[in-house]
């Protein structure tokens, strides 16, 4: 089988994205792409690349379930993007321990996390709302077993 080449998903993925915005009114590709960069920064193969590109398109119904698992895509990249995607209901707890039981996630996770904790985009948000999501980001840290934002040169534990 002939998969999607990394430019091929990248396009998917900006196309999917295209016209939604994150919380501070940034075009969502921006993330996307500092989750890709962020992965690749961090020696994160073609195939985690590739589930970064896709991390968010399932969770927020840009492309669907049934894409997905249709998709001419490696199977690491789908396992990867499935266990990034939080379902509806689910407890940290559980969304962490998928992630940490999946090849290859954690990093596709660590990435988003340092993009989405990184303290210039959450001081484009209102207090309230850059403390609950400074919190929700610590609270994942933790759970993944990685240093926090403020942490970051030292050992996780």
């Amino acid at each position: 089988m002939d998969f999607l080449s990394l430019a091929e998903v990248e396009t998917i993925a900006r196309r999917a994205h295209d016209g939604q915005v994150d919380k501070a009114g940034r075009p969502y590709a921006e993330h996307l792409a500092a989750v890709a960069g962020g992965v690749r920064e961090r020696g994160g193969s073609t195939e985690q690349i590739a589930a970064a590109w896709l991390h968010d398109a399932v969770e927020d119904d840009a492309l669907t379930q049934q894409w997905l698992d249709t998709a001419p895509l490696p199977p690491a990249v789908k396992a990867i993007v499935a266990a990034v995607t939080k379902r509806s209901g689910e407890a940290p707890e559980e969304y962490a321990a998928r992630i940490l039981a999946t090849p290859g996630a954690l990093l596709v996770k660590q990435a988003d996390l340092a993009h989405n904790a990184d303290p210039v985009r959450l001081s484009a948000l209102d207090r309230a709302t850059g403390e609950r999501l400074t919190a929700k980001y610590a609270r994942m840290h933790r759970l993944l077993g990685l240093p926090g934002p403020a942490d970051a040169g030292h050992p996780a534990g």
